[in-house]
């Protein structure tokens, strides 16, 4: 009975650990499966924001003359800053992955590692403390049995020794030898007997140990295992809506901006943009005459007057009668003449005021390179050890010819924009002037005495100048800003700086306007728009130096360059 009751405690102790064992895997293959989850939804939040980022770029107003030219309408700079703050609101969903992946699925891989050598751990400990039980069980087995057996042998022996004792054919000395033997076999039985005893207390107080001490310790720290892995897990949920929860206020700002642009569009001024855009100037037609055929039956032989009268207003061609002016399809669709004569008023104005500010950059543009050269060309004549200033002669001599064939178009488009500013109706011409529509860099004056527009038969237009007009415009070059005072410096210095000095740290950076080739020694050759590094600002000498890099650093002179320090930058 004692062994099958304990065979039942062992095995419902061994079943207990096996059903705990399959609860705790359990609950790792469901960490893991959670984790799995949080790192599938992450990934979809990255292509999700990829994808949406694509789309933003796809849509995302190119650098060509038709984008720009829609970019004045104020549907099309809402739907801008729409793909703008779309492109904000996929960054949200960006911060939305890179939070799962560091907060929840960092968080839980290295949980489930600790998580399954602890677990490891406690069953190995049970396991031990089972197998020690069991042992301790065997031994007192063993004990038990050697008991009894002595005890058998101690009954045998002394069932022997009374029958030699009662048998009188048995010599004394046979019945002594069997009383000796009874008396050790019952001294083995009462030493098995204390060993017994020994070892049973013993395995009580084990047992006791194990049901009531060292089992119930491991369940309780599986049992805390387990209450902390829920306890993760419920933290990692409330986390997984946390980060939700925390970039809504920058997603409902991006969605607001959204809104505010969709607001922002105004039907009536794109309609205006539209109207201004083509408007062309032309006057509209007057009436129609009536052309009465009936008097060329009564009319005799010597009345010509009437047909000479008709002759000017026949057309050649019958087709072109009935077109009027706003229904006129300009059949000259390429680049049209260098005047944009093949326009309407309106547009034609445009187009030579647009080329006119043009040409006033390129202008000012070959002006700033001058006279960047010009204070060279002075640093050089007061430091001839610097280089030769006739170096930059042959560079002034082209940049001056540029610019004397720009004002020459500056010139012709001037006086091809006065020509047509001359034939505009002097209403539309007195708005356009008050709304600030045409305005001039170069203040050009010209004489506005023009004949009328007139319609040629084809639908077109043509103008009849007269003779008398005569067309002004002001050649004066844009003024040129005097070069800076070039200063007094000892060229030794100059020269001797890269070897004397150590490595001198970054004070800003630059752009290069123009581009310088640096053939002199301390010099370095820099391209129109490269990007360098300011070690040294200019000392009042006219040079800057500045790095490429490690191995590449020299002087260039401060009128090539744009600086930006770090502390104080300039705007470009």
């Amino acid at each position: 009975m004692v062994e099958e009751r304990m065979g039942d405690c062992w095995s419902y102790t061994k079943d207990q650990f096996d059903n705990l064992e399959k609860h705790t895997q359990w609950g790792i293959e469901f960490v893991e499966k959670y984790t799995k989850f949080v790192k599938e939804r992450s990934e979809i939040e990255t292509s999700y924001a990829k994808q949406i980022r694509n789309l933003s770029k796809k849509y995302q107003p190119k650098k060509t003359s038709r984008e720009e030219e829609e970019n004045k309408y104020t549907s099309c700079r809402a739907f801008l800053t729409t793909l703008n703050e779309l492109n904000d609101y996929a960054g949200q969903h960006e911060v939305i992955a890179e939070n799962l992946t560091s907060q929840i699925i960092g968080e839980l891989s290295r949980y489930l590692q600790d998580l399954k050598t602890e677990r490891k751990t406690h069953f190995h400990d049970g396991r031990k403390a089972q197998q020690h039980i069991e042992s301790l069980w065997k031994q007192l087995e063993s004990c038990k049995r050697r008991f009894e057996r002595d005890c058998k042998e101690a009954d045998r022996a002394q069932q022997y020794f009374e029958k030699m004792d009662a048998d009188i054919n048995v010599t004394k000395a046979d019945v002594e030898k069997a009383r000796q033997q009874a008396q050790m076999r019952h001294q083995m039985a009462a030493d098995s007997k204390s060993d017994y005893s020994s070892y049973l207390q013993k395995f009580n107080q084990e047992q006791n140990e194990h049901y009531y001490t060292v089992i119930p310790n491991i369940f309780q720290k599986l049992q805390e295992m387990e209450e902390r892995r829920i306890e993760r897990i419920g933290v990692c949920m409330k986390t997984f809506a946390e980060v939700d929860r925390q970039v809504l206020p920058i997603v409902g700002k991006c969605l607001d901006g959204m809104t505010k642009a969709a607001e922002s569009i105004e039907p009536k001024t794109d309609s205006k943009q539209v109207v201004e855009s083509y408007k062309s100037g032309f006057e509209p037609p007057g009436d129609v005459e009536f052309e009465d055929y009936g008097q060329a039956m009564k009319r005799t032989a010597s009345e010509t007057s009437l047909s000479n009268t008709r002759e000017p207003k026949e057309k050649p061609g019958g087709k072109s009668k009935g077109k009027l002016w706003p229904f006129i399809k300009n059949k000259n669709k390429g680049s049209g003449p260098e005047d944009f004569s093949h326009l309407p008023p309106e547009q034609r104005r445009k187009k030579l005021q647009g080329k006119i500010d043009e040409l006033n950059k390129d202008i000012q543009k070959e002006m700033d390179q001058r006279d960047a050269l010009t204070k060279m060309k002075d640093v050089y004549v007061k430091n001839p050890q610097m280089g030769d200033p006739a170096s930059v002669d042959p560079r002034l001599t082209e940049i001056g010819q540029n610019i004397e064939k720009l004002q020459f178009e500056l010139q012709k488009f001037e006086g091809w924009l006065a020509e047509v500013e001359g034939r505009m109706p002097s209403k539309s011409d007195t708005s356009r002037r008050q709304s600030g529509l045409y305005e001039t860099q170069n203040n050009t004056s010209v004489g506005n005495s023009c004949a009328q527009d007139r319609e040629s038969p084809d639908g077109s237009y043509t103008e009849e100048q007269n003779s008398e007009t005569q067309v002004k415009a002001n050649t004066n070059p844009v003024p040129v800003p005097a070069p800076a005072p070039v200063p007094t410096s000892s060229t030794p210095e100059f020269d001797d700086e890269f070897d004397d000095e150590e490595t001198l740290p970054t004070i800003g950076t630059c752009k290069a306007l123009y581009p310088f080739e640096g053939h002199n020694e301390g010099t370095i050759s820099v391209a129109e728009g490269e990007l360098l590094y300011v070690i040294e600002e200019d000392k009042g000498d006219g040079w800057t130096r500045v790095r490429r890099n490690e191995d590449e650093e020299g002087y260039v002179p401060s009128s090539y360059i744009e600086v930006f320090l770090e502390t104080n930058a300039k705007d470009s």
